[in-house]
């Protein structure tokens, strides 16, 4: 079966894992490890059965996987599915925060499904060995006063084989996996890590054991680097500020995409898609007309896909919302509603799958990450050579607004759905391009940037009652039972509209200030 045959969520053996935190210390030779009771009030320590666990992780020859903090790696010794993906989700100081993803199979293949997790970051290249890691592990639990288990505390030493199964390299750290949430866990981590220390162990900045194993490569940048910026940057740092931060998130959030556990993944990602060609439409004075075009047109496809998944998972919050006010005898209706937009909702993130699955997909974000890196700027664009980004600010921004500006002017209360939709689109437009620019025209900028939100949040909650509305009529028609229900539910739409509208005036007032614009 090839590698994008399923959905990695339908095929995950041992589920998604909730997120795991953890912390890596390293630890002496001679350590001997403290008495772990009382980490926190009526905690005891039970010492384990040692263990003795063997990993092979894979990854490119480049090692996309793991300079991008990313784990894939088959594991003997344990009880569960062997295979294992660990995705980042943050870390602090020397607490690390993943997500971790389990897959049945046989050793020596990569499942399908674990490929398919950590695709956006190998895309055509080929999963290969690059590391074997045996583990004699010496495992503490850390237990509540009513005998739950708060935390793991792992004593390994390790031992790192090379291409030949000999030995090249060893080290020994201790590792700490608290179970506890919130406050009581980092409350429980802190006493942990404090303890450690106090023995001999040294806390630094949490690193998985085959960036360890493997050495300087394995710590080298990732496909993306967002370049630091600050106020006297030049216009080409800010253009590649701009488009790495794009995608990177389009990076970071397409395995959750791919999993389908939260919706938060997907919006971002459209998120990423649209301030991307934004950003590129934004900036286009400056870049090389021709690539830029090849890939927002790309771009837009990618988006699409994206809305359309998305825009079912808020029409199904919006009717959930509403229906609950209806009467009870139209419960049923309301059922086959959502059923419906259940069927939908598969059917739209069978589509956006199948477009992550594809070549084209692999060879975009190619394109995107040398993007990221050397973004496509022109010979000599005009006003570019020897001037800050920030001289250049004001007049970027300009053009955007002045198309918001003359679109929201002409819209009165009862202008058609259309309309009111164009104005949205300009305003998104505008503050996408004043959250461009201001990581270099700071303050004035942001606050800007805040205000046409807040327009382009009304006329995005506007836009959403016209298309539930327009859904509503559609599937009400078709599904006869549900029309009562469907009837009811276009009426609070409409309301809501109403509501949306008398509020825009105030809401357009506040960010076409011109105490907002001074600056422009």
């Amino acid at each position: 079966m090839t590698q994008g045959a399923h959905p990695a969520s339908a095929d995950c053996a041992g589920g998604v894992m909730p997120p795991e935190v953890e912390a890596k210390l390293i630890a002496p030779g001679e350590l001997r490890l403290p008495d772990l009771s009382g980490l926190v009030k009526a905690a005891t320590a039970v010492r384990l059965p040692g263990r003795h666990l063997e990993a092979i992780y894979y990854d490119t020859a480049e090692l996309r996987l793991v300079r991008n903090g990313i784990t894939l790696r088959y594991r003997s010794g344990e009880d569960g599915p062997p295979w294992t993906v660990k995705l980042p989700e943050a870390s602090s100081g020397a607490a690390l925060r993943r997500r971790e993803v389990s897959f049945d199979g046989a050793p020596g293949r990569v499942p399908p499904q674990a490929a398919d997790l950590v695709r956006a970051y190998t895309r055509s290249r080929p999963l290969v060995r690059v590391a074997r890691l045996k583990t004699d592990r010496t495992p503490v639990e850390i237990r509540g006063a009513d005998g739950g288990r708060l935390a793991e505390i792992a004593d390994d030493k390790v031992a790192v084989y090379g291409e030949r199964g000999r030995r090249t390299a060893g080290f020994r750290e201790v590792e700490v996996e608290v179970r506890a949430q919130g406050r009581a866990g980092r409350r429980l981590m802190r006493a942990a890590i404090g303890r450690l220390v106090a023995a001999g162990c040294r806390a630094e900045p949490p690193v998985p054991k085959v960036i360890r194993a493997l050495g300087p490569p394995a710590s080298g940048p990732p496909d993306v680097v967002v370049p630091p910026i600050g106020s006297d940057a030049a216009v080409s740092t800010l253009i590649r500020y701009a488009t790495a931060r794009s995608v990177a998130q389009i990076l970071r959030h397409d395995p959750g995409v791919r999993l389908g556990e939260d919706p938060e993944d997907v919006h971002q990602f459209r998120v990423a898609t649209r301030r991307l060609r934004s950003d590129l439409r934004t900036f286009g004075p400056f870049l090389d007309p021709e690539p830029v075009s090849e890939v927002g047109g790309k771009l837009r496809l990618l988006g699409a896909r994206a809305g359309a998944a998305r825009d079912t998972d808020v029409l199904a919050g919006r009717l959930r919302v509403k229906a609950d006010v209806l009467p009870e005898q139209d419960a049923a209706g309301v059922g086959q509603l959502l059923h419906r937009l259940e069927d939908q909702a598969r059917q739209a993130r069978s589509a956006l799958l199948q477009e992550l699955r594809g070549p084209g997909y692999d060879q975009l974000l190619d394109t995107l990450v040398g993007i990221a890196a050397r973004p496509p700027i022109a010979a000599e664009p005009p006003g570019l050579a020897g001037q800050r980004a920030a001289d250049l600010a004001a007049g970027v921004i300009r053009r955007p607004w002045r198309r918001l500006k003359r679109a929201a002017k002409a819209l009165a209360k009862h202008s058609p759905d259309p309309q009111w939709h164009a104005v949205r689109i300009r305003a998104k437009q505008c503050r996408y391009a004043a959250e461009a620019v201001a990581p270099v025209a700071g303050r004035q900028a942001r606050r800007f940037a805040a205000a046409v939100a807040a327009v382009q949040a009304v006329l995005g909650d506007h836009q959403d009652t016209v298309v539930a509305e327009a859904w509503l009529r559609n599937t009400g028609a078709a599904v006869s039972p549900a029309c009562v229900a469907a009837g009811e539910l276009i009426m609070a739409e409409r309301l809501e509209r109403a509501r949306l509208r008398s509020k825009w005036p105030k809401v357009w007032k506040r960010a076409s200030a011109r105490k907002l614009r001074r600056w422009l």
